[in-house]
């Protein structure tokens, strides 16, 4: 059995899987006031009548990182910084304090200048007096040489904890991102572990012994042990449970528009052919750009519960959520309500849905059962307007896939695969505004849990070879080894599939599972003077992302 698990800012929904089947399912309120609580109480009804010991593993996707990023609830921060010579530093200031600090390392990994060890002491003793207790340290190339970034944490990690370096957060060359990756790992480091300690307590106390997986951004899993250190990935992992659910249920080789359509907010994917859209750098949240690689998603405040009012004689739906639907004891009219109206859902309470429909009805001058419809057509507008905002600017840009860059491709969805609690309610609305088949699985409203499930367990690594200076590095793995001159493209990719291989494992993969390629590679000669100093090989490589199983026997619409 497989149990997945999706934490939702309305719902938290579980199921379980067993050989491709579903057997169990189930969907909970939230209770954001305590978390944990949501999750184990709807575990523990999931699990109910079923043998524990026959769980394979829990994935969990959760929104405890990007919660509190968003909301502004993370740790206070003390960031080192070395930038080198020639970069302004104001715009990469992202700590609570930030000390910018002299010393040097080239682009080719080669010390030009060496650490001023009193500057980051005076660093570190600020960050004590302010309360400081989590740090961050980044070099500008230490993808190439992490010498400095370790000799810091080396002197830091007495005081602090965590001490995010940056070359272990990406081996990606984008100082800015790798600053930002590198404070957010640390800001919500202590909120995710403390999550993660009373899921771990629980499971003990309730004689569960299966491994737990986390889902990160790029539709991927990775064990608990590896989040608990780089609770950076794990942010968007909603978003990543919802395409994963829309990948498994609703197969296409299409271009399609892919929505969740949930109580808060609605994401938009998009596929190519089949193949879903990648960020090419990596994922913004808040006002920061980071390394933390992900599938294309884009996230609108508008869901079943958004609240509606009137403004200047139009109905203005989300982008909050006030509280539950006006028919569930909640503040403000919602689309909830008209769908309660318009006899498309049975639940809540009808008196008061209507009287929900009447405060807006009576502010635009139209009947209960006319809001009602209007409600929905309005969301139905709003999602098309997004999506073509969307298509626009990722047609004014080179299309990358999760598989390949996609030269000259523009991506026109023919069809549009939607999952979420209104999904049954809004496929004739979309379908009129888009002028597009949509379709919805028979499970709609669990399939981010069903996502969470099935999702495989990924990485990437990012790989350089100098043979001039004799030195191979993995600065994700934090490998740094000793090659000779006449190193080869060949012998670098074999060494990278090797070192993505130990590594999948590592985080809780199963070899069966694994499907290992290489998604970038070049080599360039270095010169100096009249002759060929040596080459750089660069590869990239990847576990890709995938679906552990294939989901049989649930219905399309």
């Amino acid at each position: 059995m497989i149990v997945g698990l999706d934490m939702g800012g309305t719902h938290i929904d579980g199921v379980i899987v067993e050989d491709g089947k579903i057997i169990n399912t189930v969907k909970k309120p939230t209770n954001r006031d305590n978390l944990f609580e949501s999750i184990w109480t709807t575990l523990e009804e999931l699990l109910s009548g079923y043998d524990k010991s026959n769980i394979r593993r829990i994935n969990l996707s959760t929104t405890v990182s990007t919660n509190a990023i968003v909301e502004g609830k993370t740790s206070p921060v003390g960031m080192i910084i070395q930038s080198g010579p020639g970069l302004p530093t104001d715009f990469l200031a992202c700590g609570d304090e930030n000390v910018f600090i002299s010393g040097y390392i080239d682009h080719r990994g080669t010390v030009v200048k060496e650490l001023d060890l009193e500057e980051v002491e005076r660093g570190l003793k600020l960050f004590k007096e302010k309360g400081i207790e989590s740090c961050g340290v980044v070099t500008k190339f230490s993808t190439r040489n992490p010498s400095h970034e370790l000799v810091i944490k080396e002197m830091a990690e007495k005081d602090f904890n965590p001490v995010t370096m940056g070359h272990s957060m990406s081996g990606k060359l984008n100082f800015p991102r790798r600053v930002y990756t590198s404070y957010l790992n640390s800001a919500v480091y202590d909120t995710f572990n403390e999550f993660a300690d009373n899921i771990k307590k629980s499971m003990e106390r309730e004689g569960i012994d299966a491994p737990l997986f986390v889902l990160k951004a790029d539709g991927g899993t990775m064990n608990l042990s590896t989040a608990e250190e780089k609770p950076v990935e794990t942010i968007l992992s909603g978003p990543a449970a919802s395409f994963m659910g829309i990948n498994a249920m609703l197969k296409t080789d299409r271009d399609a528009l892919l929505l969740d359509i949930g109580g808060t907010t609605t994401d938009i994917f998009f596929l190519a052919d089949g193949i879903p859209l990648f960020e090419p750098l990596g994922i913004k949240i808040d006002r920061y750009k980071t390394l933390v690689r992900a599938i294309y998603s884009y996230s609108i405040g508008l869901g079943g519960d958004s609240s509606i009012k009137v403004e200047d004689g139009k109905l203005k739906i989300g982008p909050k959520r006030e509280g539950r639907p006006y028919a569930f004891g909640g503040p403000m009219p919602t689309p909830t309500d008209a769908m309660i109206v318009l006899d498309l859902i049975e639940d809540g309470d009808r008196d008061k849905a209507h009287k929900a429909m009447d405060i807006l009805g009576k502010e635009l001058g139209l009947s209960i059962e006319d809001v009602a419809k209007k409600v929905l057509d309005t969301m139905g507008g709003i999602i098309k307007h997004e999506v073509d905002g969307l298509l626009y600017e990722i047609n004014s840009h080179p299309v990358y896939t999760v598989e390949e860059l996609l030269y000259g491709k523009e991506v026109q969805p023919e069809v549009i695969n939607i999952i979420g609690g209104p999904a049954k309610v809004l496929k004739p609305i979309l379908e009129e505004k888009f002028k597009l088949p949509c379709h919805y699985p028979e499970n709609y409203h669990i399939a981010n849990a069903v996502g969470a499930a099935l999702a495989k367990t990924t990485t990437e690594i990012t790989m350089v070879a100098d043979t001039a200076r004799g030195i191979l590095s993995v600065p994700e793995l934090e490998v740094y080894e000793k090659i000779s001159r006449h190193y080869t493209l060949d012998s670098a990719r074999d060494r990278a599939l090797q070192l993505l291989e130990e590594s999948a494992l590592s985080l809780g993969a199963k070899e069966d599972e694994l499907e290992l390629e290489v998604t970038e590679e070049s080599v360039f000669n270095m010169v100096r003077g009249f002759f060929t100093s040596g080459q750089n090989i660069r590869i990239k490589a990847q576990v890709k992302p995938g679906l552990i199983q294939e989901l049989r026997s649930d219905r399309v619409v």
